[in-house]
């Protein structure tokens, strides 16, 4: 369908809230409020809030959030993978949400850490892009006020001045003295259905006190005819671009660094009009300024000169910021700050922030550690690029993913669980890793001093690396990626990022190998599969493990295939399949009972019998199947591309890797791959 500009203008206007041009009066805000009390909820409470808005699931045990899991604004587009990631949004949203009930997290600085491109700026920018949709919505609206008609009533008003927005984009509440705001507020919570009750003791910002006083003066400490004659209610939603309730603050040069950018400063084209101790010449031009009511948001935060940081002690402990040669402003906003673990460190040691240290809130960010997530992230860059005509063969994300994991994880505390198994066993695949506990491994891993996750290679440098191999495989005319190109570049780059130290770049190679070996078991896995595939034959064969499984478990005898006479059951077929899988002797009765269960309960539900649909005995019966074959495999076939142009077998075997997700010129790859691994170990053995 073409767009029209008709079209297009009904879409925009459906986007922007109703009422955002309307001018209210005093009375209907405070009739607004006695209906809805949450429109008077602090930075804090909207935010929390608006969590919950966009909704939750718990996975495993772990909250996710679904502006971050799903991402409906977005489509998907920006969603977050990984239980650590979910696990460090959850407790930060528990601390805003702790803030919002006054516990004391509203006073601090939340600080997200973690290493580079572990996804802390992803999450804060996400979390900003929501509260502007939030505040957008009528869930989430939020109101402010503007002076009007000033002119008529100050004599040295400045005609441009006639009409002033609130600087401090404050609620219209700060508008009544305290003793009869908090009447207000007290009928407020009676009405209000949340986990927290509404408070604001705040001030009005300076230039709004003048202003007040001034109107007060005029009309005899009349506050009904002040509201009424000069001051309009307006809705107000949170901007980034605008800087309206959301400020981003980076820090710039040391040598210039100037706490106005962040309390704001004198507005010298108001210095001649009003005077320079006169708070009509003030700029709320400030980070703090901008972010009132919504979030402040530090990029490198402890990149900052220490004396620079001072402004944050009054800024969270007190809620107030103090300009130089100006009066207190108070804030109400949620303060987040960014940094890596050097600048931690550093900062940690310095005795002099003590105080500043005490007033963080510290929420780790560590890298993902189950690599099937991990490569997740990397399907997530290419399906958001403009990537080329180009097929992904099996395996290379996730080996991808293995390697970034395995320099992320810590050695495990006991002989018996090596790296690569725990790394599986943290992507849940215990049926690989027999009696080990992921759970265990983690707690044993979080004993230590600093966090597991916390080091190692970036999805950022990974993800580079799968980036440069795909336009090496275009500039080679292959239409398609393989892990083997990615390993290569892998191992040519892994000693060259300027993020990588050059004391662990050994142990990385060492760990790129343990990779290399687990997709060539990957490779020989599905070529297995392409050579011994044969539906029948494993249907036959799994119904007959079956058969065998059940008279072991009955204590029952089962009837031999050939003559039809009942047997003990065939001990050394059911140990040749469970072989296949490494399920030890002491292991099989176990494994013999769950896969009993499996087809117990599938009868019950009114299922047939299928192999195929149970992977651990799929798998065991297909290298059943290629361990009864594989002597009449000619493996020099394989390597030869040659024979791959025949009618035979080659083409067959091709097109059953096909089926298993791999292009045709992957599959030949593979094949010869495999083909030659398998040949060299049958050689070997």
């Amino acid at each position: 369908m073409t767009e029209t500009l008709e079209r297009l203008s009904e879409q925009y206007k459906e986007s922007v809230p109703s009422d955002l041009r309307d001018a209210r009066s005093y009375d209907w805000y405070l009739e607004t409020l006695y209906d809805d009390p949450s429109i008077a909820r602090n930075a804090h409470q909207r935010l929390a809030d608006m969590f919950d808005y966009y909704g939750s699931n718990t996975e495993d045990g772990v909250v996710e959030y679904k502006l971050a899991s799903e991402d409906p604004l977005g489509e998907g587009a920006n969603t977050f993978f990984g239980r650590e990631v979910h696990e460090s949004i959850h407790e930060f949203v528990n601390k805003v949400k702790s803030g919002a009930r006054g516990l004391g997290p509203e006073k601090r600085i939340i600080l997200l850490l973690g290493p580079v491109g572990s996804g802390k700026s992803d999450v804060d920018r996400q979390v900003r892009r929501y509260y502007e949709d939030y505040t957008a919505k009528e869930e989430g609206r939020l109101y402010t006020f503007r002076w009007t008609n000033l002119c008529s009533v100050i004599d040295d008003q400045d005609p441009n001045d006639d009409t002033v927005t609130s600087p401090m984009h404050q609620d219209p509440l700060v508008l009544l003295p305290n003793e009869q705001r908090q009447q207000i507020i007290e009928d407020l919570n009676e009405r209000l259905d949340a986990p927290y009750s509404l408070r604001n003791e705040q001030a009005l910002d300076p230039a709004s006190e003048f202003y007040m006083d001034e109107l007060l003066a005029h009309y005899d400490d009349d506050l009904e005819a002040v509201l009424d004659n000069h001051v309009e209610v307006v809705r107000l939603v949170a901007s980034e671009n605008r800087r309206d309730c959301i400020e981003t603050f980076e820090p710039k040069d040391k040598k210039n660094q100037d706490e106005t950018e962040l309390t704001g400063d004198v507005n010298y084209s108001k210095l001649a009009v009003y005077g320079e101790s006169d708070p009509r010449a003030f700029d709320y031009a400030g980070a703090f300024c901008n972010a009132n009511r919504g979030i402040f948001s530090g990029e490198e935060l402890l990149k900052l000169q220490r004396e620079f940081l001072y402004d944050f002690l009054h800024a969270t402990q007190e809620q107030t910021i103090k300009p130089k040669n100006n009066p207190r402003i108070d804030i109400d906003q949620v303060i987040v700050g960014r940094t890596n673990m050097p600048e931690y460190r550093d900062k940690r040691a310095d005795e002099k922030m003590e105080a500043f240290n005490d007033r963080t809130k510290r929420v780790d960010f560590p890298y993902v550690l189950e690599y099937e997530e991990e490569a997740l992230i990397y399907d997530k860059l290419l399906s958001n690029a403009d990537v080329p005509d180009i097929h992904v063969e099996p395996h290379t994300l996730d080996m991808a993913g293995l390697f970034g994991v395995l320099t992320r994880v810590k050695e495990p505390d006991n002989d018996r669980v090596g790296l690569l198994e725990k790394a599986k066993a943290y992507n849940g695949e215990l049926d690989e890793v027999d009696d080990v506990d992921p759970e265990k491994l983690r707690e044993e891993a979080a004993d230590s001093s600093e966090r597991e996750g916390m080091k190692g290679v970036s999805p950022r440098f990974v993800g580079d690396e799968i980036a440069a191999a795909i336009m090496q495989s275009m500039d080679r005319e292959r239409g398609f990626l393989s892990p083997l190109t990615v390993f290569n570049r892998l191992e040519d780059n892994v000693g060259q990022h300027g993020s990588i130290p050059e004391e662990v770049v050994e142990d990385y190679q060492r760990l790129l190998e343990l990779v290399r070996e687990e997709y060539r078991e990957r490779a020989i896995e599905d070529v297995r599969h392409a050579l011994a595939y044969d539906l029948d034959e494993i249907q036959r064969q799994g119904e007959k493990y079956m058969d065998h499984v059940m008279a072991y478990i009955d204590d029952d005898t089962v009837a031999d295939e050939l003559t039809g006479r009942e047997q003990e059951p065939d001990e050394t077929f059911l140990r040749a399949v469970e072989e296949q899988l490494g399920v030890p002797e002491d292991r099989k009765d176990d494994f013999r009972q769950e896969v009993s269960n499996w087809v117990s309960r599938r009868a019950r539900e009114g299922e047939p019998f299928d192999p195929q649909d149970n992977d651990r005995l799929r798998r065991a019966l297909e290298r059943k199947l290629w361990e009864d074959k594989k002597h009449n495999i000619n493996f020099s076939a394989l390597v030869s591309n040659a024979e791959f142009d025949d009618d035979g077998d080659g083409n067959d075997w091709v097109a059953a890797l096909v089926d298993r997700g791999y292009s045709e010129a992957g599959a030949r790859e593979v094949l010869e791959f495999a083909g030659a691994e398998v040949a060299k170990a049958e050689l070997e053995s």
